[in-house]
């Protein structure tokens, strides 16, 4: 495997990890905060909101997949 590609797959694996959707979100927060930022608007409270906002998003997904690999094995 070429240095490259392992450096490209290791920055893909960094950012992306293993929930795309946190990856998308934090992307989309850094953007709503730029804008709010931009228009002139305190933007400080846009990244925590966001943060919380993702991480029960986060922790209810894997809530309800536990609960159905759970359910499959009795």
């Amino acid at each position: 495997m070429s240095r490259v590609l392992a450096f490209a797959r290791f920055w893909y694996r960094f950012i992306l990890g293993d929930d795309w959707l946190i990856a998308a979100g934090v992307a989309a927060a850094i953007g709503v905060t730029a804008l709010l930022a931009d228009g002139g608007v305190a933007a400080w409270w846009a990244m925590p909101l966001a943060v919380i906002t993702l991480l029960v998003g986060s922790v209810r997904r894997g809530s309800r997949r536990a609960q159905r690999n759970e359910s499959e094995v009795r």
